[in-house]
């Protein structure tokens, strides 16, 4: 049995997605949560803040595992719903971060931008690969 690559674009999207997942985890424990310890807010508002910021980065792996996955599935049409249910995920992800951003500090939006181009880039590739059509196999003709 060989395992061949079957949909580029979802190994592209999975080696980002756990790339991000280990980004993301080094940004938060390098700079953003050593913030919270010498600030002055609860232990409980930092415990929150710490969990959240690690759901994002198993969602992240979790993602990639599957884009990776996916990426070996010769029946597209099978897994083409979970990459459109993830890509709303992305978008609705996107939408939260531009918002909660602009109704507490409009000017922090250009801090969005560099994440903003890679939630975009990596949905465009997640949505370039539901694109591809099924190869027909080599006994069936065109009609």
């Amino acid at each position: 049995m060989t395992i061949k690559v079957r949909n580029y674009y979802y190994l592209i999207a999975g080696v980002l997605a756990v790339l991000f997942a280990f980004t993301h985890a080094w940004n938060g424990q390098s700079a953003v949560l050593p913030t919270l310890d010498i600030s002055l807010i609860s232990m409980d508002t930092q415990t929150v803040f710490t969990y959240v910021w690690h759901i994002i980065t198993a969602e992240n792996l979790v993602f990639g595992i599957a884009f990776i996955f996916m990426s070996f599935q010769s029946e597209r049409s099978k897994i083409r719903f979970a990459a459109w249910m993830i890509a709303a995920i992305l978008i609705v992800r996107l939408m939260v971060i531009l918002g909660v951003t602009a109704v507490v500090d409009v000017s922090g939006l250009m801090n969005t931008f560099i994440d903003s181009i890679a939630i975009v880039i990596y949905v465009a590739i997640i949505i370039l690969g539901t694109r591809m059509k099924e190869k027909q196999s080599v006994g069936q003709q065109l009609q």
